[in-house]
């Protein structure tokens, strides 16, 4: 069964907080929702393996550690999880970036991809997906399923805030992906809204209803 790594960092979680307030305009939405992102990529990077390398300082050779030449991938769920990937890309500014859309079939009621573009050489590269709410969960297991067609390294999942019911979906379907989030919020109500969750993370970004 995967993870679920939940970041209590005071910084994070007072960002959260000001993130779920009603009164917080899109402007400040994106640029908490940008800091946050940034300090989540920061946990979400922690176990990444590391190596020796020699290298000169102004002062004398020495023994340094960098990263072990592991490739990375940022892969937003369009649209709300275009507002977590420049504060990602900060950290992490020699990722390669990939999309994925989808949207539920009315009749059907089943996900339907509508655009995938991932790195060409995605099956050395580790991803980390990203979409701020992880509510049911459906379109999240979806976009892994669809990705996983593309035989990544390795897969993290990434988001604000999740569901009960959207960790139990994600770790039924997809046992092998580790969940990072700020919080784990009580629970959906009827609509598939997080509670006490923070709105519509598109709509609080882009400003549209």
């Amino acid at each position: 069964m995967s993870e679920v790594h939940i970041i209590d960092h005071p910084l994070i979680q007072h960002k959260l907080t000001l993130l779920r307030m009603e009164e917080t305009g899109p402007k400040e939405f994106r640029e908490l929702t940008d800091e946050v992102s940034t300090l989540l990529a920061y946990e979400v990077t922690r176990e990444l393996p590391v190596q020796e390398v020699k290298i000169e300082t102004p002062l004398q050779k020495t023994t340094a550690r960098m990263m072990s030449g592991k490739k990375l991938a940022v892969v937003p769920i369009l649209r709300a999880g275009l507002g977590m990937l420049d504060g990602i890309l900060k950290l992490i500014p020699t990722a390669r970036v990939g999309h994925i859309g989808l949207y539920r079939d009315p009749e059907t009621l089943k996900p339907v991809e509508y655009y995938c573009k991932l790195p060409p050489d995605v099956n050395e590269r580790e991803l980390i997906v990203v979409d701020p709410m992880l509510a049911t969960g459906g379109s999240a297991a979806a976009a892994l399923d669809f990705i996983k067609k593309k035989n990544p390294l390795n897969i993290r999942f990434m988001c604000l805030v999740a569901a009960p019911e959207g960790v139990d979906k994600l770790q039924q379907e997809h046992p092998d992906v580790d969940i990072y989030t700020a919080a784990v919020d009580d629970r959906l109500n009827e609509k598939a809204y997080i509670l006490p969750g923070l709105g519509d993370a598109g709509d609080r970004l882009y400003g549209t209803r």
